[in-house]
C-alpha cells in the first residue's frame, strides 16, 4: 500500500506507488500560460530567471493552474554557465547563442569552479517556493554534460552536432576535461536546489539522442554517471533525453531512479529496455495537445496502461509543452489522470 505521507512523485519515482499516478509537464511553467506571457513582458529569460521573486511566480503558476503533482523550477539548462561569468545569451527564436564557443584547451578558462554563492539567488527562490507548494513537491534540474557541452562547442543549437563529436573523437582529452568542469557545476547546481528544498532533481541530456550507443557509452555515460553518483540518496533523480530510443538501457547505468522516455517509444517497451529496477516517466507525444479531446483522451489513457508495466510511472509528455498549447488542454489531462488513472492502472495489473 502506498504511504500517505509520500508525496505522489516521489513515491513513483521510488517505485512505490500503486495505482496513484502522479502528472507534470516539462515546460508547463512558460510560454503556453497567459499569466506567464504577461510577467515576462519586457524582461530577457536570463535576467527572469535571476529574480528571486519572478522564480517564484513562474514555477507556482502551473500548479495553481493546472493542480500538477510537481512543480519544476523556473530556469534554464544554461543559467549556471551565466552564473559563473561566461558570455552568453538566450536569443528569442534561436535559443542559447555564447560568445566565445570552447574549441581549444585555453577556452576552458571560461569555465571557472562553481559554488553555491553564484547560484544564491536560486537558493533564495526555492525557500519561498517550498513554503508555498507545502506537500507538493518541488522538481529541480541541470543540464547533462554533453547536451552543456554541445552548446559551449558549437556556440549555440545545432542540428548535427558536427564540432562536438569532432572533438569528442578528435581530441578526448580535451572533451573529457570540459565535460568534468561540466560535471562539477551541474552538480554543484544540483546540491544547491536540493538543500533548499527540491524533493526530486532532473538531469536534461537533451540532446544525447545525436550520438551512437558506442559514442555515449565511451564519452558522456562515465560524465553523467558522476553527476548521479554525487546526489545519489538525496533525492529521486530523472534522466531525460530526446531521441534516445536506442540509448535507454545505457542511459538508466548512469544511475538515476527514474528514465524520461519521449513519444517515439512506448512506456512498456522502454521499460524492458531500461530494466525493472527503474521507474519511467513520460510520454504523450506534445504535438497530440493539439488533436480534438476525443483522440487525446485516448492517447492520455494509452500511456497510462504502458507505463502500468513498468515498476513506477511518472506520467509527462515525451517533450516539453509547445507555446502554442491551450493549457485547459493540459489542465483536462491531469483531471483525466487523476480520476481515471488509477482504475487504467489497477486494469493494466501494475
Amino acid at each position: 500500500m502506498t504511504d500517505p505521507t509520500i508525496p505522489a512523485l516521489v513515491a513513483a519515482a521510488r517505485r512505490q506507488q500503486g495505482t496513484e499516478l502522479p502528472v507534470w509537464f516539462m515546460r508547463q511553467a512558460g510560454r503556453s500560460l497567459p499569466e506567464y506571457r504577461e510577467l515576462r513582458v519586457g524582461t530577457r529569460m536570463l535576467d527572469a530567471c535571476s529574480d528571486p521573486e519572478m522564480i517564484h511566480e513562474i514555477t507556482l503558476q502551473p500548479v495553481r493552474r493546472h493542480k500538477v503533482d510537481a512543480a519544476i523550477f523556473f530556469s534554464d539548462i544554461v543559467l549556471p554557465l551565466k552564473a559563473i561569468g561566461m558570455d552568453l545569451d538566450i536569443v528569442p527564436g534561436t535559443g542559447p547563442v555564447v560568445a566565445n564557443p570552447i574549441r581549444r584547451r585555453e577556452d576552458l578558462a571560461q569555465l571557472v569552479e562553481m559554488t553555491p554563492d553564484h547560484v544564491d539567488f536560486v537558493t533564495a527562490a526555492i525557500k519561498t517556493i517550498v513554503d508555498e507548494l507545502g506537500e507538493t513537491p518541488l522538481i529541480g534540474f541541470a543540464g547533462a554534460p554533453f547536451t552543456l557541452a554541445s552548446y559551449l562547442v558549437e556556440g549555440g543549437p545545432s542540428k548535427d552536432h558536427s564540432r562536438t563529436k569532432s572533438m569528442m573523437a578528435g581530441d578526448p582529452e580535451l572533451w573529457n576535461e570540459l565535460c568534468q568542469r561540466l560535471v562539477q557545476i551541474s552538480t554543484v547546481f544540483l546540491q544547491a536546489q536540493i538543500d533548499a528544498g527540491a524533493r526530486a532533481v532532473q538531469l536534461f541530456d537533451s540532446w544525447a539522442g545525436a550520438l551512437s550507443e558506442r559514442d555515449y557509452r565511451a564519452q558522456v555515460l562515465p560524465h553523467s554517471t558522476q553527476v548521479f553518483g554525487a546526489l545519489e540518496g538525496d533525492v529521486p533523480t530523472i534522466h531525460f533525453g530526446v531521441g534516445t530510443a536506442e540509448l535507454l538501457g545505457a542511459m538508466a547505468e548512469a544511475g538515476s531512479d527514474v528514465v524520461g522516455v519521449d513519444w517515439r517509444t512506448p512506456l512498456d517497451v522502454a521499460s524492458a529496455r531500461i530494466g525493472a529496477n527503474k521507474a519511467v516517466q513520460g510520454n504523450l507525444d506534445p504535438a497530440l495537445l493539439l488533436a480534438p479531446w476525443d483522440v487525446l483522451a485516448e492517447r492520455v489513457r494509452e500511456v497510462i496502461r504502458a507505463g502500468a508495466k513498468a515498476p513506477g510511472h511518472i506520467f509527462n509528455l515525451g517533450h516539453g509543452v509547445p507555446p502554442t498549447t491551450d493549457p485547459t488542454v493540459l489542465t483536462r489531462i491531469v483531471e483525466l489522470i487523476h480520476t481515471e488513472g488509477p482504475a487504467l492502472r489497477a486494469e493494466a495489473g501494475c
